[in-house]
C-alpha cells in the first residue's frame, strides 16, 4: 500500500473586521509547514482570494515546493466583496462611470489592517520582500498599489488586468486611448523605481472587443501598451515578463494554468 503523499502547504482561514471597508474581509494564508517561523520571508498578496480557492492553489503550490522550483514563501489571499468594482481600481481617480470609488479605502485595509494582522498572528517582525497580484480589476488594483506604493514592494502580477479602465467613455467622440487609460497616464506620469519587476498574462481568448480595429483583441493592446510605457520609462525587457497564453480565457483555469510561470518567475530556487 502506498503511503499517502503529505502537503507541505496548510492553508489558514481569517476573518479581519475592517473598519476602512466596514465589512469582513476573508483571508486565506498558504504556509509552508516545513518552516519554524515565518520571519524575513517573502511575501506575496493576492486579490480575488477566492479565486484561489477555485484553482486549488496550495496543490499549485505544493508542486512547485516539491519539485524544487521555488523558494518558500507566504502567500495571503484577500477574497472580495460584492462590491468589487469599487473596491478594486485605481485609488487617485474613478474611471468614467465613477468605479472604484472605495479602492483608497481598500489601501487603508491592505496597509494599516492587513498587513498588521499578518505580522502580529504570525509574529513577523520583517519581510525579505513584498509582491502583489491579482486577476482582472484584481489585477489593476495590484498593479496601481505596487506603482503607488513602490518602497513597499519588489514585484507585481497582472492576470488578464483590466488595463482598459478609463477616465472617459470610449464612445465619447473626445476619447483618446493614448491619454484617457488611467494606468497607462499614472506610468507615463510616474518617477522610475529600478528594483521593481513586472509580470503580465493575456490569452489570445481573453474578449473579442477590439476597440481600435487594428485587429488585436482590446487585453492584449492595452496590455502590450502598458508595457511600452514601462520601457518608456526606463524598464528593460529582464525586468518585464510578458505571458501570451494560446486560446487562454478570461478565468480561473487559464489563470491556474499562468501561476506556477508568475511563482517560478518571481521566485525561483
Amino acid at each position: 500500500m502506498r503511503d499517502e503523499k503529505i502537503s507541505c502547504v496548510v492553508v489558514d482561514n481569517h476573518t479581519i473586521k475592517s473598519e476602512f471597508l466596514n465589512r469582513a474581509v476573508k483571508v486565506d494564508c498558504y504556509l509552508n509547514n516545513t518552516l519554524g517561523n515565518y520571519d524575513n520571508l517573502n511575501l506575496l498578496l493576492v486579490n480575488d482570494g477566492q479565486d484561489l480557492v477555485t484553482m486549488k492553489f496550495e496543490d499549485i503550490l505544493d508542486g512547485l515546493y516539491e519539485a524544487g522550483e521555488i523558494a518558500p514563501l507566504m502567500v495571503v489571499s484577500m477574497h472580495c466583496s460584492a462590491d468589487r468594482k469599487n473596491e478594486y481600481g485605481t485609488a487617485q481617480m474613478v474611471d468614467y462611470k465613477g468605479r472604484g470609488a472605495k479602492a483608497a479605502l481598500y489601501n487603508q485595509f491592505v496597509f494599516e489592517e492587513l498587513l498588521p494582522f499578518i505580522r502580529q498572528t504570525y509574529s513577523v517582525t520583517s519581510f525579505k520582500d513584498k509582491s502583489f497580484a491579482g486577476f482582472s480589476l484584481g489585477g489593476l488594483c495590484a498593479l496601481d498599489i505596487v506603482w503607488n506604493y513602490p518602497f513597499e514592494f519588489s514585484k507585481v502580477g497582472v492576470f488578464s488586468g483590466s488595463l482598459w479602465w478609463r477616465d472617459k467613455d470610449q464612445l465619447d467622440p473626445l476619447f483618446n486611448e493614448e491619454t484617457d487609460r488611467i494606468m497607462h497616464r499614472q506610468i507615463r506620469e510616474g518617477d522610475y523605481y529600478p528594483w521593481l519587476r513586472f509580470f503580465f498574462e493575456v490569452g489570445t481568448l481573453d474578449e473579442t472587443a477590439d476597440r481600435n480595429n487594428n485587429g488585436v483583441i482590446d487585453s492584449i493592446d492595452d496590455t502590450l501598451a502598458l508595457v511600452t510605457e514601462l520601457h518608456s520609462k526606463g524598464y528593460h525587457k529582464e525586468e518585464i515578463q510578458f505571458l501570451q497564453i494560446a486560446d487562454g480565457r478570461h478565468d480561473v483555469a487559464t489563470w491556474a494554468k499562468a501561476f506556477p510561470a508568475f511563482l517560478k518567475w518571481g521566485w525561483k530556487k
